[in-house]
């Protein structure tokens, strides 16, 4: 109850109190419990069955019974389930015996057999208890044994008889499971040969079944929630063209689909266009917004209906009202259920009366959503969702076209102008045509003056118009003055243009010079290593040429190879280096010697990647570099997907993991259930699972197995405490609806980053998640929450346009670690300004800073301890 005070459309909580007050037998409460979720949701079919049974328990008076009478007429509202439908009409044969109540009965039956006597599986059930309740009142007929009937008796005899068979012949002629049995049965029961056209119509339902048999057989095969199915079953019998078996195959879809807002729409748009029965388009579209009322398209859809349909403005004033507060997503879905409200309220204005009750309706109406736009939905969304103010522009063409005041479209006009719009010609023209058509020539010659000013997008553009304006309409000194304004701004352009294509030349020039500087690099290191691989001799001499310019002792460790302990994946030939010797431990003892060990490692076999093996194969990294004995760990790690033919772990030449390996399956679909463990946390850390591609025949290839698009039942939480684990932050979100998912975003050490992703069952549950849990306070941290729609990837070393990029340099080189942490300069400030003059490169030489002159620089003046005290004084 606390739950449901503060959140009302918490669908879960709902159903947990009526579950727990029926164990209990609070019935008065359960009654109020089920009320109150009726009115803010359609309920399931199993729903009404456990509430109609307990109110058929209850009921045992005249006006009780009545009152479970209207229960049932709510329930067949909610979705058409044969299940409730003949649960009424077995309810009402015990009216039977008040006034009327048998054919109360048969009103019922015969609504019941509308709804879903044509039910493919379940329609069959309905038919036979209604010829079953015929068959009895005819029982109830039958004269006395031995007994002669009056001629009365003998009419009702026959009138009950051909009741039967009318029963029977209606039900031959519908596609339905086990009509061979039905037919059977009317052959035994019926004293007359059935008639021809019964048989014809019963053979043409028999073809027509084995025409939907596939699409039945597929639904009862496939998996909740059958949408594929049900469209390709919709798409058959559209095409068949039967507007009572259109109708019931979307209400059977809708019913295992009702969250699906696609779905609604396309139903109702067939509605809308096909049957427009009033009470029937009107039901479905307030079940569709009842169940997807985050879905701006069907409020506008039912805003249309019912002025389709002419419902009373009060009623469809109050629906917009509750539009209002359905929670939409976007800030846009607001502008586009104000602009359809607007749209139906001028539709009811006479624009032939100078004043009227519905024009200064409309007016409030525009200031309304002008003032709701700025208040409420900035303050949810940080914007309007209406950067051009096309409400504003609307009330504005309303203004001057339909109630001809052009002061108050000039008025609006210069608002819109006012908020960040003026810089764009489409906008200054779009004001021109207006006060074209509607305006004087004063008016609109100000207006291209000002737009001829201010367009920064297309002022080309807005410089002809004013002079096509001037050449027809204006005088020799009005010419002049708008060819001299116009040049002297196309002059301003043209200038700020070639500035702007030497800066974009002078950036296309550095990034050339980059990408010309990274081919050579590459081009360097290639050469480097097929030098190093012809190289033989010495291992000692090898290790003092790898360890470079900077002149490191013999003690010091040789420089570490790409991939080696700082986490990046090799880029090279896909070898393998393997054996005994490349696992061991280190040995205790001595040291051997560097000619040893190189002849050592000459005789560790090298074990190639067999790329016809990719795709029994998975690449398995971001592993621990101390992980002890990681082959016996993932095999016993990878053996629950299928069987391991051999796992290939990655070793350096001194025997050290390098935290990635190889697994091989013997079946292919091992390898794709082994992607399933992925971000599997193994020694603390997230183990990475792909799949085995070579990059160097798939440079682009990439893998993320989580979605990079718009979500709309996934929420992303930000500013979570570290410390927040996945069973605390589902406790939190439970509460708004069922969590299929949570996933705690970590870095490649394993280490929260304070992110995660929370996806639920559908988009109501994420809608109103986000409107309860955004500002949450979880441990002291306020956390921000938001529907999952990740941004675009910008690709990289692509400078931006406009953007001045850094001044090329060469790059720093740093020892095999890459620069340290604490590789702090201890230099006064002041000094180092004065040492950029000059940068001294690893061997001692002096080269040239980018920013100078190609002449040498000067020679810096040696200071002494004063004149270092003297200039840190002066700072």
């Amino acid at each position: 109850m606390v739950l449901l005070s503060i959140n009302a459309f918490d669908y879960n909580c709902h159903l947990d109190l009526i579950k727990l007050l029926r164990q209990e037998g609070e019935l008065v409460k359960l009654r109020r419990a089920r009320q109150k979720m009726s009115e803010l949701f359609p309920l399931t079919e199993e729903i009404w069955l456990d509430w109609l049974k307990d109110e058929i328990k209850m009921a045992s008076e005249i006006s009780e019974r009545e009152k479970v009478y209207e229960l049932f007429e709510r329930a067949v509202k909610d979705y058409i389930c044969p299940e409730i439908w003949l649960e009424y009409a077995q309810y009402s044969i015990g009216g039977i015996g008040q006034e009327g109540g048998i054919e109360k009965v048969r009103s019922i039956f015969e609504r019941a057999l509308t709804a879903v006597g044509l039910h493919v599986t379940k329609g069959t059930a309905l038919w036979e208890a209604y010829r079953e309740f015929e068959n009895a009142i005819l029982e109830t007929a039958q004269p006395a044994p031995g007994s002669i009937p009056s001629p009365e008796q003998q009419q009702v005899l026959c009138s009950q008889l051909e009741k039967i068979h009318t029963l029977f012949r209606r039900q031959l002629g519908i596609p339905l499971l086990d009509m061979e049995a039905s037919y059977a049965e009317y052959e035994e029961w019926s004293e007359e040969p059935i008639p021809e056209t019964t048989i014809k119509n019963y053979k043409k339902a028999l073809q027509q079944l084995e025409k939907c048999k596939p699409y039945e057989e597929a639904l009862l095969g496939a998996e909740t929630p059958k949408l594929a199915e049900y469209q390709a079953y919709i798409d058959f019998e559209m095409k068949a063209g039967d507007p009572a078996r259109i109708q019931l195959i979307y209400e059977r879809a809708l019913a295992e689909n009702c969250l699906v807002p696609d779905l609604w729409a396309r139903y109702n748009q067939y509605l809308d266009r096909q049957l427009k029965v009033k009470e029937l388009v009107l039901s479905a579209h307030d079940r569709a917004v009842r169940n997807c009322p985050w879905t701006v398209g069907l409020w506008i859809r039912y805003l249309l209906a019912m002025e389709r349909h002419r419902v009373e403005h009060s009623i469809i004033s109050e629906i917009f009202e509750k539009a209002l507060n359905a929670g939409f997503i976007q800030a846009t879905d607001y502008v586009e259920i104000w602009q359809a409200y607007l749209d139906y309220l001028r539709r009811r204005v006479d624009f032939t009366q100078d004043s009227s009750k519905e024009l200064e309706e409309l007016r409030s109406a525009f200031a309304r959503a002008v003032e709701y736009l700025k208040q409420e939905v900035e303050e949810r969304f940080s914007e309007s969702g209406d950067p051009s103010c096309t409400i504003m522009q609307n009330w504005a063409r309303v203004e001057a076209r339909l109630c001809n005041n052009m002061q108050k479209a000039r008025e609006l006009w210069d608002n819109i102008m006012t908020k960040g719009n003026a810089k764009y010609a489409n906008m200054w023209l779009e004001y021109y045509n207006l006060e074209r058509a509607h305006g004087d020539t004063q008016h609109c010659r100000k207006a291209l003056h000002r737009a001829v000013q201010c367009t920064s997008d297309y002022p080309e553009h807005v410089c002809e118009v004013l002079l096509t304006l001037e050449r027809i309409e204006g005088t020799l000194e009005d010419w002049d003055a708008a060819v001299q304004k116009t040049e002297n701004r196309l002059a301003r352009v043209n200038e700020q243009r070639a500035k702007a294509a030497e800066k974009e030349a002078a950036l296309a020039k550095q990034e050339e010079e980059r990408a010309e500087q990274r081919k050579q690099a590459r081009a360097e290191k290639k050469a480097s290593k097929k030098a190093k691989k012809t190289r033989t001799g010495d291992k000692r001499k090898a290790d003092e040429d790898d360890e470079g310019e900077w002149g490191q002792e013999e003690e010091l460790p040789s420089k570490r190879h790409r991939g080696e302990g700082d986490g990046v994946l090799p880029e090279e030939d896909m070898e393998v280096e393997t054996g005994l010797f490349g696992r061991s431990e280190k040995p205790d003892g001595p040291a051997i010697p560097k000619e040893k060990a190189s002849t050592s490692r000459k005789d560790i076999p090298k074990v190639f990647h067999d790329s016809s093996k990719d795709k029994v194969t998975v690449f398995v990294s971001n592993l621990s570099y101390t992980m002890a004995e990681p082959e016996a760990k993932l095999r016993e790690l990878f053996g629950s997907c299928g069987e391991v033919v051999e796992i290939r772990a990655v070793f350096n030449n001194k025997g050290t993991f390098r935290g990635y390996c190889y697994v091989q399956f013997r079946e292919e679909e091992a390898a794709r259930q082994a992607l399933a463990l992925d971000r599997t946390a193994v020694e603390g850390r997230p183990m990475f699972v792909s799949p085995c591609v070579d990059k160097n025949k798939n440079p682009d290839f990439k893998v993320f197995r989580y979605s990079t698009t718009l979500e709309k039942h996934k929420l992303f939480i930000s500013g979570l405490p570290f410390s927040c684990t996945k069973e605390e932050l589902e406790e939190v979100c439970k509460a708004h609806g069922n969590v299929k998912d949570i996933r705690l975003v970590t870095n490649r050490a394993g280490k929260p980053k304070g992110l995660a992703y929370v996806e639920y069952e559908n988009e109501a549950q994420a809608s109103q998640a986000v409107l309860k849990m955004d500002g949450l306070t979880v441990k002291d941290h306020v956390i921000k929450v938001m529907i999952s729609n990740p941004p675009l990837r910008k690709l990289p070393d692509r400078p931006e346009p406009g953007r001045a990029s850094l001044p090329l340099a060469p790059r720093q080189i740093y020892g095999a670690r890459g620069k340290g942490r604490t590789q702090l300069s201890m230099m006064p400030r002041a000094l180092q300004r004065q040492s950029n003059l000059v940068a001294k490169a690893e061997n001692g030489m002096v080269q040239n800073s980018p920013a100078t002159s190609s002449d040498p620089p000067a020679e810096p003046k040696k200071m002494s301890n004063a004149d270092f005290a003297k200039m840190l004084l002066k700072k």
